[in-house]
C-alpha cells in the first residue's frame, strides 16, 4: 500500500515531468541560495522574481515562449539593479523595492489590459503550478540549471570569495563587478527556472529556506551547499506530492515544506551542528 502511493502518481507522463522540475528546482535555488544567504541578496531575488511580470505578459502578447522572452530580461533586470543599487544614494533595499514593485504593477495592468486570462493564469504566475509544465518547460528548466550549477562549479573559487570578503576579493585585483553580475545573471537564470513550479511570489522561499535550514546545522561551507539540495529535493519532491493527492498549488505546498524542514533543523540545531 505505501509503496503504491509514492510510486502511482508517476505512472503519468505529466507526473514525470513535474518530478524531473521539482529535482532541478529543489538542487538549483539552493545551491545559489546558500551564497545569496552569505551576501544578503535575498530580497534581489525576490526583486527577479517579480520584475519579470511584464516580460511574461509581454511574451504571451507577441506569441512568444515565457522562457525565451523572460531569460534576457531578467539578466537584462538582475544587471540593472546590480547598476542602481552600486551607483544609487538611497539604500539596496529601497532601491530594489522601487524597482520591483514599479516592474510587477507594470505587470499586472498589462495582464488587465490585454485581456491574458486565457493564456496567462495569474494564479499559476504568482503561486506555480507544476502539474502543468511541457516537455519544452523540462528541457528548459534543465539548460537553466545546467548553467547555473557549472558556472558555480568553473567559478566557485571566486565567487566564495567575493561571498565572504568581498573588499578583499577587490585588493587581491579579482574583477569583482565582473564576477558580481555574473553572479546576478546565474541568480535570474535559477529564479525564471523555477518561475513555473514555485510562481513569483513563493521562488523567495526555495531559494532562501533550505540554504538557511542547512546553515543552522552544518558548519563548513561546502556542506552546507550539499546539504541545502538534498532539503531543498526533499520539500519541492513533497510540494509536489500534496499538488497531486490534496489539489493544493505547488508553490505554497513547497514553500510549506520548506519551512517545516527549517523548523526541524531550527530545533536540533545544537545537538546535530556537528559536520
Amino acid at each position: 500500500m505505501g509503496i503504491d502511493i509514492i510510486l502511482e502518481p508517476f505512472s503519468y507522463q505529466f507526473m514525470v515531468r513535474s518530478l524531473i522540475i521539482s529535482v532541478l528546482v529543489g538542487i538549483t535555488l539552493p545551491l545559489i541560495g546558500s551564497f545569496v544567504i552569505n551576501r544578503n541578496l535575498g530580497f534581489m531575488g525576490d526583486a527577479i522574481a517579480h520584475a519579470s511580470l511584464p516580460i511574461l505578459v509581454i511574451g504571451s502578447i507577441l506569441g512568444v515562449s515565457i522562457f525565451l522572452s523572460a531569460i534576457p530580461a531578467a539578466i537584462i533586470i538582475a544587471i540593472t539593479l546590480g547598476y542602481i543599487i552600486g551607483r544609487s544614494s538611497v539604500g539596496e533595499d529601497t532601491a530594489i523595492g522601487i524597482i520591483f514593485s514599479t516592474f510587477f504593477a507594470i505587470g499586472i495592468i498589462l495582464l488587465k489590459r490585454y485581456n491574458l486570462a486565457t493564456t496567462l493564469n495569474i494564479e499559476d504566475i504568482l503561486f506555480g503550478q507544476i502539474l502543468g509544465v511541457s516537455n519544452g518547460d523540462v528541457i528548459s528548466t534543465l539548460a537553466l540549471s545546467l548553467i547555473t550549477i557549472f558556472t558555480i562549479i568553473i567559478f566557485y573559487k571566486q565567487i566564495l570569495y567575493l561571498s565572504f570578503d568581498p573588499i578583499g576579493a577587490q585588493v587581491t585585483g579579482l574583477n569583482t563587478k565582473l564576477f558580481d553580475n555574473l553572479f546576478l545573471i546565474i541568480l535570474s537564470l535559477a529564479v525564471i527556472g523555477a518561475l513555473q513550479s514555485v510562481g513569483i511570489i513563493l521562488v523567495l522561499s526555495m531559494l532562501i529556506t533550505p540554504a538557511a535550514a542547512s546553515k543552522l546545522i552544518m558548519k563548513n561551507f561546502f556542506h552546507s551547499m550539499y546539504v541545502s539540495c538534498i532539503f531543498g529535493v526533499i520539500a519541492s519532491v513533497s510540494g509536489l506530492y500534496f499538488s497531486y493527492y490534496i489539489n493544493l498549488p505547488s508553490g505554497p505546498a513547497m514553500a510549506l515544506s520548506s519551512t517545516g524542514i527549517f523548523v526541524i533543523c531550527w530545533t536540533f540545531r545544537r545537538s546535530v551542528r556537528l559536520i
